[in-house]
């Protein structure tokens, strides 16, 4: 049956030798849809990021690109600006009918941290074809925030599918009918998925629309929760009346969604991360919703997606209601033991416009 594997398969995988760890797993690590990737013991700092292509292996290509090797076993600061390569605790040895894709945790993304999972052979980032059998390795290049990581750090996430688990337009459209994907009065379904706009009316009597970056701030803790305040790392942006934002290049943007998002319990969704169709800029770098996001009988009602925005190039103006990013919905192969929201560490439920996980909250 194709989809993509629940938590109860993704255990089954390491009960069959198919997910292997250096250590054993963290009592959370399993999640509904996915499964959380430990950072291992060592970081290779290189002077750019790379694929190794059909014909190498990552350890190959660290070998004269490697600049040095920081230990992460008691906790070291990766830098703003510099591109690490960190082999991580897992590794897979997939079946020819599965195959893998993986993506940055939402903190992760929260925090400006760019990653990508690279395997031997790669030819493309984050994705893992089927019958992979191999070590995994995490690029990581933090843009906004220098971060503190060390062994067993969790900043990505990988998803198993089988076969073409992808919702087509006519299936889309009936679930979003019956099961209210986005809370859109005239929903935008095209192709594979369906659209969501951008709220810059603000929320609170104050009107607080986002958050931007601020640079030269102090490192942060990866591990550590609620330990920073906000407004040394963030400044809020409020609504001034014009319902518009004009984004400035290479600056970091938390913003929010104007629809509240829903993902059923058989099915999980994936935010496209960057779409030229809508403006020069990327949006939500921390792609994957899990099955329960959003869905009332998790806790999750009203809970809207939360967007990781960057512009390039030029300055690019935003309008409250305007697309800004697409969901794209796949079948789950059978039903989550746990929803996203009950009791997994799940910090993000019933969300509105929320920092990561990280900062200390002012209400």
């Amino acid at each position: 049956m194709a989809g993509i594997l629940a938590d109860r398969a993704i255990r089954a995988l390491f009960d069959e030798g198919r997910l292997k760890a250096e250590k054993a797993l963290d009592g959370d690590q399993i999640q509904p849809a996915s499964l959380d990737l430990r950072l291992g013991s060592k970081a290779f700092r290189v002077r750019a990021s790379f694929l190794p292509g059909p014909s190498k292996r990552v350890a190959d290509k660290l070998g004269h690109l490697s600049l040095h090797v920081i230990d992460l076993t008691e906790g070291a600061v990766l830098e703003t600006g510099c591109v690490y390569i960190v082999p991580l605790i897992e590794s897979v040895d997939l079946p020819q009918a599965l195959s893998a894709s993986a993506n940055p945790k939402s903190s992760t993304g929260r925090l400006d941290i760019f990653t990508r999972v690279i395997t031997d052979y790669a030819q493309e980032f984050d994705k893992i074809p089927a019958g992979y059998s191999g070590p995994l390795y995490l690029e990581i290049s933090p843009k906004t925030f220098p971060v503190v990581v060390r062994r067993g750090s969790r900043l990505s996430q990988i998803r198993f599918r089988e076969g073409q688990a992808l919702l087509r337009e006519d299936e889309m459209l009936q679930v979003h009918l019956s099961e209210t994907l986005v809370a859109s009065e005239k929903p935008v379904i095209a192709g594979s998925s369906i659209a969501l706009s951008i709220d810059l009316k603000g929320t609170g009597p104050d009107g607080l629309i986002g958050y931007r970056g601020k640079r030269h701030s102090a490192v942060i803790d990866v591990d550590v929760k609620a330990a920073h305040d906000i407004y040394d790392f963030w400044e809020p942006l409020y609504s001034r009346g014009t319902n518009e934002l004009i984004l400035d290049p290479d600056e970091f943007y938390i913003l929010v969604s104007r629809e509240a998002v829903h993902v059923p319990p058989l099915y999980a969704a994936e935010m496209v991360p960057f779409d030229p169709l809508v403006g020069e800029f990327r949006v939500h770098y921390a792609g994957f919703f899990d099955p329960g996001f959003g869905h009332a009988n998790a806790g999750g009602s009203g809970s809207r997606a939360v967007l990781e925005v960057r512009s390039h190039d030029v300055p690019f103006i935003l309008d409250h209601g305007q697309i800004i990013g697409r969901l794209v919905y796949e079948h789950m192969r059978e039903l989550p033991q746990a929803l996203y929201g009950t009791g997994l560490g799940s910090n993000y439920q019933a969300q509105g416009l929320k920092l990561s996980k990280h900062f200390k909250s002012h209400t």
